[in-house]
């Protein structure tokens, strides 16, 4: 197959469509031999996608004897003599875990016992690395750490726990085994080297023992190397910069320095693997000039005038700056969507998973499918979610949410019980979020769904018991725990099985990973449930689900490495974000990236490199749309490095007509962006919803008022229509954590003992005692928020003082708690209604009004609407409305807080009279069937959430904007 000397490097140009022009190239170089030649031939592909599209280019070509088609990481998951099968990563993760539980136990203060699992997963990254680079903890323990004594002294004590993985005599790790398969195979090509041709193509060498495998099959004497992507515009001088790794890591073209640097060769060495130009080779060369190296991108200056007119080398190319990544995702989705009407292959490359998620949903409207190469992550599918839920209930709390989210998951009873299943999880999901509580045990879920249905209550309660997990247990047992409750939450009361938990592809693969996971456990291993939650999410994250319907076959989804075998009419870069494309640099907890350069490690720099190539060789395609998004949900984004070099060279290329290029890409971008705000535009202008105001009839109209409903009806009559004409009311949220509203529902329990306990003649000890003992009672029972608890008492306690000095000052004796009230408004047929908090009978025969606040007591003149609710409670107390003792005057009312000094409301028999004629005239105006209830009628300033503002459709109508009454059945 090859006549020229060794070492062999042949290269295809960036944009080129690199599978299709590998295979017509065997097939040329394999012409007029007889049909077994290119069978002899043995390639390595560097991924399962490169070789599925070799080997359909190769059968588009008619009927032949294919070669074998290998990938460069075969040769460290094949049976060796000598080698021992290698260990599974999440075996060895184990096994670090293990180690670094050992060594927190001797030094608590070492790290957190939580984080052994994250620990043991960076740990193991780092031992893959070392590993596969063949860097030995030796020469990490010999670097130079002066500087960094304090963390080298850390990283030294777990480089200790690395090195036994490091002997020859047990069970390799992946990358170790890799390894040495390769200087195995190495060695044997050395004595024997094959006859038969070798190729390694698609390969940057980015890994040292992908680089060690290249150089060998580079010398066999029919070995070649066909690299991707490979830059002939770099003049030689760069070639020389990158010489030093500190240098130009970063650069796409860096890979091929080092493999020229290993065969002592440059890059004058590397022939074309055929004799057809690059797709556009005015654009090739200006890219190549954007991508320069740093130091010497003042070459613009100088070369950029060169490279002609700026028009024709981006004339197919298109700058999309969406203001969102929605707006974003809806303009690639048109490109797609055009593209596959027009029969064009088109693909979007990105490493934006989110940008992928949006564009697929979007096409999913046009009933199209795309080929999405990475799928969905098993982490998100519905079986990947359902086993994490059931991970998170083992080792907390049961809480009324978690419950519930469960049990309104698809796969939750997904037998034939599961309409009658979901009737019961909704009216349990109502029961808790009206009256908690907020941690459901499981006597209280049996006495609850036993009164509904006895299986279903007996089913749920074992569930809920079955999640009890305390301390460490063996990672087997709870393994098998977890799994079973999965099932059985799966199948269903009183059903066998697994419901639908196992089913379709997303299934099956779930399945497969929790038998990857009891496979690795091993009885040693305890973990918590904590520990047991991040496993499992390691787990499901090394998994992908595929699209069961068959994908469009032109409109593509592609990560970056793809991008070498793209042979796509149309390709859109999405995602050009820094941070994004390329992407951050992980944190790095051991080593700096100094140290990593003295210990030959990968730096942070190579994978933005790996990025940079792929990027030449997507944006080298025949046409290309690149797009970001301007703002995310957060700030304003920066763009890629990379669309930076490109749009700054075009910006200052003005004699050649960069800038005007640059403008023309912007207005292309620009149209599909138009044409994305057009996209869901109505054809018809719908008119903006008026300020409502209904007006239902009388006998409609509630006869009974709260008093707590008075101060809405002046503000926002529109609430009181929802609420009681309407009938409808707000779905409470669930108690998980405790806000305002609970402290204030627990504040009034606690005062509501108190007072219901009242002993006369008590002393002040006593009372003290006495409101300390309510205090315990009332939150041990109602609140089962442990740091709330503790807030909570000491805020009561801390007002304990001012509230008993009131209550002795006043020298009452309380006669009414709690307890509801009616009086009829005038003569309007409305009757009004309250609950006071407390009633006091004064030694003279007077009453006294109490209302307990939570935070501070409102100011007087402030409120006025709170300060109308205890005034209108007092208006009722003095004509009778409450308890067994007829009409009494009342001598004062006060609001009584947790913090600040008790407030006086104006009482006078004046004010309660004035009082009484405002509220007769409004029930009496309300009562009116003329009357509508308004919007926000008396005009309350700003826009904090009211619970019926999105019925009202606020928004499209303004407070200063005129109701519209409308008469309603």
């Amino acid at each position: 197959m090859f006549s020229d000397p060794a070492p062999r490097l042949y290269a295809l140009p960036p944009g080129a469509a690199f599978a299709v022009r590998l295979a017509d190239g065997l097939i040329a170089r394999t012409a007029g031999q007889p049909p077994e030649a290119l069978a002899r031939a043995t390639l390595f592909l560097n991924t399962a996608r490169m070789r599925e599209r070799v080997r359909q280019a190769l059968l588009s070509r008619g009927a032949r004897l294919l070669p074998r088609l290998r990938l460069v990481t075969d040769l460290g998951a094949e049976p060796l003599p000598g080698l021992l099968p290698a260990v599974p990563p999440l075996r060895r993760r184990l096994d670090l875990a293990a180690m670094i539980g050992r060594l927190i136990a001797a030094d608590p203060g070492f790290a957190a016992a939580g984080t052994r699992i994250a620990l043991a997963e960076s740990l193991g990254t780092l031992l893959d690395e070392m590993q596969g680079e063949g860097v030995a903890p030796e020469r990490i323990a010999g670097l130079d750490v002066a500087d960094h004594s304090a963390h080298w002294a850390r990283t030294r004590d777990f480089m200790a726990l690395v090195a036994p993985f490091f002997a020859g005599d047990g069970a390799p790790d992946v990358q170790a085994r890799q390894r040495r398969a390769v200087l195995a195979q190495v060695a044997r090509w050395q004595a024997a080297p094959p006859a038969d041709p070798v190729i390694v193509a698609g390969s940057t060498g980015s890994r040292a023992a992908t680089l060690l495998m290249m150089t060998a099959v580079a010398r066999l004497p029919q070995g070649a190397l066909v690299l991707p992507g490979f830059d002939r515009d770099l003049p030689p001088e760069v070639w020389a910069a990158m010489a030093a790794a500190e240098g130009g890591e970063d650069h796409p073209q860096f890979r091929y320095r080092r493999l020229f640097d290993a065969l002592g060769s440059g890059p004058e060495a590397v022939r074309d693997w055929d004799d057809r130009p690059a797709p556009d080779p005015a654009r090739g060369r200006l890219i190549s000039l954007a991508l320069r190296p740093a130091p010497v991108t003042d070459r613009w200056l100088a070369e950029g005038p060169a490279l002609g007119d700026m028009g024709a080398a981006t004339a197919r190319m298109t700058l999309v700056e969406a203001p969102s990544p929605g707006a974003e995702a809806v303009a690639v989705a048109l490109v797609l969507r055009r593209a596959a009407d027009e029969g064009r292959r088109v693909a979007l490359i990105t490493p934006d998973r989110d940008l992928t998620r949006r564009v697929t949903a979007l096409l999913d409207r046009w009933g199209i499918v795309p080929d999405d190469s990475a799928g969905q992550p098993l982490l998100l599918s519905p079986p990947g979610r359902f086993l994490r839920h059931v991970a998170g209930l083992f080792g907390e709390r049961l809480s009324a949410e978690a419950l519930v989210t469960l049990l309104k998951h698809p796969l939750a009873a997904s037998g034939p019980a599961r309409g009658a299943h979901l009737r019961l999880a909704r009216r349990l999901e109502l029961r808790l979020r009206e009256q908690g509580p907020a941690w459901p045990d499981a006597a209280f879920l049996r006495n609850w769904a036993g009164s509904q249905d006895a299986g279903w209550a007996g089913w749920l309660a074992g569930l809920v018991e079955g999640c009890r997990v305390n301390g460490m247990l063996p990672l087997p047992e709870l393994a098998h725990r977890h799994r079973t409750l999965a099932e059985t939450l799966a199948a269903g009361p009183g059903a066998a099985g697994a419901g639908a938990l196992w089913e379709a592809e997303a299934g099956d693969k779930a399945r497969q990973a929790l038998d990857r996971l009891a496979a690795a456990a091993e009885p040693q291993d305890a973990v918590t449930a904590t520990d047991f939650a991040a496993l499992l999410d390691g787990v499901l994250a090394d998994g992908e689900v595929r699209a069961t319907v068959e994908p469009h076959p032109d409109v593509l989804i592609w990560g970056t490495l793809e991008a070498r075998a793209q042979d796509a009419d149309l390709v859109v870069l999405g995602g050009l974000n820094d941070g994004i494309w390329p992407p951050a640099p992980a944190p790095d907890p051991w080593l700096n990236r100094r140290m990593r350069m003295a210990a030959g490690l990968l730096l942070p720099e190579r994978q933005v490199g790996l990025s940079a190539h792929d990027f030449q060789q997507a944006v080298a395609a025949p046409e290309v749309i690149l797009t970001r998004a301007v703002r995310d949900d957060q700030a304003g984004t920066v763009p890629s490095r990379w669309l930076n070099r490109l749009t700054g060279l075009l910006a200052g290329l003005t004699d050649t007509g960069g800038a005007a290029a640059l403008a023309a890409m912007r207005v292309r971008g620009q149209d599909w962006l138009d044409l994305a705000r057009r996209l869901d535009r109505p054809e018809v202008t719908v008119p903006p919803a008026p300020r409502p105001s209904p007006r239902p009839p009388a006998p409609s109209r509630p006869v009974t008022l709260a008093v707590t409903e008075v101060a809405t009806l002046l503000n926002d009559p529109y609430a009181v229509y929802a609420r009681r004409v309407l009938a409808l009311r707000p779905v409470a949220p669930f108690r998980g954590d405790p806000d305002a509203r609970d402290r204030g529902i627990i504040i009034h329990r606690i005062l509501q003992a108190f007072a219901e306990e009242h002993i006369s003649g008590e002393d002040r000890p006593a009372a003290l005692a006495r409101l300390t003992a309510a205090t315990d009672r009332v939150l041990a029972e109602d609140a089962p928020w442990p740091a709330a608890r503790l807030l909570w008492r000491a805020q009561v306690l801390r007002a304990a003082d001012q509230l008993l000095d009131l209550t002795a000052r006043l020298g009452g004796v309380p006669v009414l708690v709690e307890r509801e009230g009616r009086e009829n408004v005038g003569a309007t047929g409305v009757a009004l209604r309250g609950r006071p908090d407390r009633i006091d009978r004064r030694p003279d025969g007077r009453l006294w009004l109490f209302d307990y606040k939570s935070g501070k007591a409102p100011e007087r003149g402030k409120k006025a609407e709170v300060d109308n609710q205890l005034l209108l409670l007092s208006a009722m107390a003095d004509l009778g409305a409450f308890g067994d003792f007829g009409p009494e005057p009342v001598a004062g009312a006060s609001y009584v807080g947790l913090s600040g000094s008790p407030v006086h409301a104006p009482v006078a028999s004046e004010a309660l009279a004035h009082v009484r004629a405002d509220l007769e005239a409004l029930v009496a105006r309300m009562a009116d069937p003329a009357t509508g209830y308004t919007a926000w009628r008396s005009g309350v300033s700003g826009t904090q959430h009211r619970d019926y503002m999105h019925l009202s459709r606020f928004g499209e109508w303004r407070t200063a904007q005129p109701a519209r009454p409308e008469d309603v059945e």
